[in-house]
């Protein structure tokens, strides 16, 4: 038996492994990002959640859709599948060892061993046979010469691994798809507020235009033109309390269902510091820290393990059977140095012909190496893509942003003096028609533009691989 051990430890010493060594693809993307500043004292991997977004209500939210997610659940569980299969493959590189022990009683009737011949008139005795056995058992282990058995574990380690970046992955994306929905709904908030003011405002100048309609001092046009103000403004009113109402339906099922506890005061979208400034970095280090570009690298590496095990089919299989216990007639003798058995037994199988079968599997197995290579370097692409236009976003939303404050003040003196000049006698109400809608449309515009900011930073912060490793 000490033999035996000695074989197999030498076998896992000397075993060689037919895997091509693996090598990381080079990314094919520009060494910076466009439109890059040097502003966020930070990298994005290193700030968590919380600290980033610094709305207690959105904290909340976010809080509540990490733990009750169905579709987080779900890629929970496929971790915990892989890690399982993974535990299961590597525990057949070791020998199975089973306990065995039996016992038995054969009895032979006395007329079994009678004999014909005419003389003598004895008869024999019945024969009873006892035996008794207790020993371990090693079942077929195969000797891994040329690392089969090894780099299937590696394959199926490299697939769990993924499936773990796979579920960082999701989380990341499900904070920023909360963040991005949360954010959709208070500009519909505050979007309905000014509608519903705006409303107000207009139904009182329509009440105003009847009573100088009745009075004779206007005409109906006047009065019809007071009336399309209202009407603009309930359509658009209407719209608003649709979109936001299905967003909020959104938002209840990424949190799992409707909050129990009573939520924090939103903060509106004009107050600074909604979230952190970040540093995006180089896209270098997006190898390194979004887990979608991870996932895909592991996969390529579970890939690469595979063409090692094709590869070793061509070679012999060796496999060990052994036994090591004590056998005996006697159970009271049973473990005694004279009881002792043991049995080795080894089996090489060698594949002859196979039709091709084996080139075909080397073959099947480097193309898929190969589709792993293009899905990493596509991943790549993918993440400096969403990168590279949530920096166009930040700047040029901080752009229109400046410029459409400026074009509601002016669009706000504009309604004020058409209004002056209408109740003056100096202009039809066309006028005050046409500033009224442009300033009602102007500060949509500027409500949507914050949002839009907003989830830009967010969808930046996301595409960075912000912060799972710290929350």
């Amino acid at each position: 038996m000490r033999k035996a051990i000695l074989l197999l430890a030498t076998t896992a010493l000397a075993s060689c492994n037919l895997a091509p060594k693996y090598r990381q693809p080079v990314a094919p993307v520009s060494a910076t990002f466009p439109e890059a500043m040097a502003v966020g004292p930070r990298a994005a991997v290193d700030i968590g959640w919380r600290e980033y977004f610094s709305d207690a209500r959105l904290q909340a939210l976010i809080a509540a859709a990490l733990v009750h997610n169905r579709d987080l659940a779900q890629a929970v569980a496929r971790v915990e599948q892989a890690r399982a299969q993974y535990r299961i493959t590597e525990a057949d590189r070791l020998p199975q060892v089973g306990l065995q022990a039996s016992a038995s009683r054969t009895r032979t009737p006395a007329g079994a061993f009678s004999t014909s011949s005419g003389t003598g008139g004895g008869s024999a005795s019945a024969f009873t046979l006892d035996q008794f056995s207790l020993g371990v058992a090693v079942s077929s282990f195969e000797l891994d010469f040329w690392g089969r058995v090894r780099n299937l574990a590696e394959a199926q380690r490299r697939e769990y691994l993924a499936t773990v970046e796979a579920e960082r992955a999701f989380r990341l994306s499900l904070i920023g798809q909360v963040a991005a929905t949360y954010l959709q709904i208070r500009a519909g908030e505050e979007q309905i507020a000014l509608a519903e003011r705006t409303v107000t405002g207009r139904r009182e100048g329509q009440r105003l235009a009847k009573l100088r309609m009745d009075a004779g001092v206007t005409s109906t046009v006047d009065y019809d033109q007071a009336a399309l103000l209202v009407t603009q403004a309930e359509t658009e009113l209407a719209d608003l309390r649709r979109t936001t109402q299905q967003a909020d339906n959104l938002l209840t099922v990424l949190v799992g269902g409707p909050m129990a506890e009573t939520l924090p005061p939103a903060r509106p979208l004009s107050d600074p510091g909604q979230v952190m400034v970040v540093q995006p970095g180089l896209p270098s280090d997006l190898l390194l820290n979004r887990p979608d570009i991870l996932q895909a690298e592991q996969r390529l590496r579970a890939a690469n393990a595979n063409i090692g095990v094709a590869r070793a089919s061509f070679l012999p299989t060796i496999s060990l059977t052994g036994l090591l216990g004590f056998i005996s007639p006697a159970l009271s003798s049973l473990i005694s140095n004279d009881s002792v058995q043991y049995n080795v037994a080894a089996n090489v199988s060698q594949p002859i012909l196979t039709w091709g079968k084996g080139r075909a599997g080397i073959a099947l197995t480097k193309a898929q190496a190969d589709e792993m290579v293009a899905a990493y370097q596509r991943a790549a692409q993918q993440g400096f893509r969403e990168v590279a236009d949530a920096l166009v976003a930040r700047r040029r939303y901080a752009e229109q942003i400046e410029a459409q404050v400026r074009a509601v003040d002016a669009q706000r003196r504009l309604a004020r003096v058409a209004r002056l000049r209408y109740d003056n006698g100096l202009s039809i109400y066309l006028e005050v028609l046409d500033a009224e809608r442009s300033l009602f449309t102007a500060e949509q515009q500027l409500l949507a533009l914050r949002s839009a900011q907003l989830q830009s930073e967010v969808s930046l912060y996301v595409a960075l691989g912000g912060g799972i490793r710290s929350t």
